[in-house]
């Protein structure tokens, strides 16, 4: 197969290492620090003191790769613009594009999910369509990602913990391409679960991920001491709730309460989520497809959200002082 990595950071590079270590010849596009790296060294990924090197083929033109079988796009929500501007050498009719990102992704009103709303496109997360006609939802495959990477440096990933994929198509069939696609990374040694409606496991992760991140990102508190204090824990629960009800507006029932999810929180021990890390490390936010596009889905499904207006307000201040939003 003709294999590409768009954005070859911690998890794009962990899902690279597996499909190249099962014997898949793996193109990456890559930039900078990176990009040289990959040239010179390859791509390594770290467990423990166990060190995987893997041969790629690193270039920063996708238009040296031309059309692809599979495109891994791995990158950050802030940075999917400038990858829709440039990777249209890569996907032809057939190409799959699996979407291995944080937060609700443009397509993830397609394949007639949403109800009344199925179709519409998330301003939030794709203001005027550019992503959405650089990347057809024909294309699409989701992802949910279930495993803890870092860069130890360029083109040197380090896998902390977690080991699961869940993967399908916008429309929840079980088509031969998605199975396919479960049976490839499968053998690359990743967990793979196939979904009925991959939009439930996406909505799924957000609602614990919009409220911890962006709190992180406000206090620069790890996520035992967020979760060990009894107003903010309320606060959390009632953005999540309201996030509850839009999901079941858009045919997604979260069983769960907001105190039971807490309590998988509190398991993980002390960590610095990932919007944390970002704003130490001064990188832009995923903070419109974590908590501005879950207030653009309460308008346009008539739920109140003023406890998610007041995460994203504080939040969005926060960032935009940094220089980071």
């Amino acid at each position: 197969m003709k294999i590409c990595i768009y954005g070859a950071g911690a998890i794009g590079g962990w899902i690279g290492a597996g499909l190249a270590q099962a014997g898949e010849r793996l193109n990456v596009v890559a930039r900078g620090a990176t990009l040289e790296a990959l040239q010179q060294d390859g791509l390594s990924l770290m467990r423990g003191d166990v060190r995987t090197r893997v041969p790629v083929n690193a270039v920063a033109d996708p238009e040296a790769l031309g059309e692809q079988d599979l495109v891994v796009i791995a990158v950050k929500a802030p940075a999917l613009a400038a990858v829709a501007e440039r990777i249209g050498p890569l996907i032809g009719p057939d190409t799959i594009v699996l979407v291995a990102m944080n937060g609700v992704p443009w397509w993830f009103l397609e394949g007639g999910f949403g109800g009344e709303i199925t179709g519409h496109r998330l301003a939030a997360v794709d203001p005027d369509g550019a992503i959405a006609k650089a990347i057809p939802a024909r294309n699409v495959i989701g992802c949910v990602v279930h495993a803890s990477c870092s860069l130890d440096g360029p083109g040197v990933v380090r896998h902390h913990f977690g080991n699961g994929l869940i993967v399908g198509e916008p429309s929840g069939e079980a088509t031969p391409r998605v199975q396919a696609l479960v049976e490839l990374l499968t053998r690359a040694g990743i967990n793979t679960t196939l979904s009925p409606q991959i939009q439930k496991d996406v909505w799924f992760k957000l609602w614990g991920n919009m409220t911890v991140n962006p709190i992180s990102a406000l206090t620069g508190a790890t996520t035992d001491l967020i979760m060990g204090d009894d107003y903010v824990r309320g606060f959390i629960s009632a953005v999540m709730l309201e996030a509850k009800e839009i999901g079941r507006r858009i045919g997604i029932e979260i069983t769960q309460s907001p105190e039971d999810r807490h309590e998988v929180t509190k398991k993980l021990g002390a960590f610095k989520t990932s919007m944390l890390q970002d704003v130490e490390a001064g990188r832009s936010v995923e903070l419109d497809a974590l908590v501005t596009v879950v207030r653009e889905l309460g308008v346009l499904t008539g739920v109140a959200t003023p406890f998610t207006d007041a995460l994203l307000g504080l939040a969005r201040l926060r960032t935009r002082q940094l220089g980071l939003y």
